[in-house]
């Protein structure tokens, strides 16, 4: 057996980008504080990291953001939050910390 084996990849579908890979999780229909936990522990475990190649997933390596950060992101901004309280999460680092209290809409 060759040490050096390819892997073959398919292409894109008709109408999907180039290298999206996997298409987004959906959302659930309504967001509960359990789907916003989860989220919070999404965005955390899957925040960005530099690389050589550019900005990855520090979970599973692909390019940021990857599938799960973005349903976080998704799910938080549903649940009131805003981009600042979502980085803040982030820098935090703590999959289990609180959620912030929802701003006054």
């Amino acid at each position: 057996m060759n040490s050096r084996s390819s892997t073959v990849r398919p292409g894109p579908r008709p109408g999907e980008r180039a290298g999206t890979g996997l298409r987004d999780i959906p959302l659930p229909p309504y967001v509960t504080a359990e789907d916003a936990q989860f989220a919070v522990r999404a965005v955390v475990v899957h925040a960005p990291r530099s690389w050589s190649g550019g900005t990855i997933c520090r979970n599973d390596a692909s390019p940021h953001p990857c599938r799960l950060h973005r349903w976080g992101t998704r799910v938080l901004a549903l649940r009131g939050l805003h981009d600042a309280d979502i980085a803040a999460l982030i820098e935090r680092g703590d999959p289990a910390a609180p959620l912030p209290p929802r701003s006054p809409a």
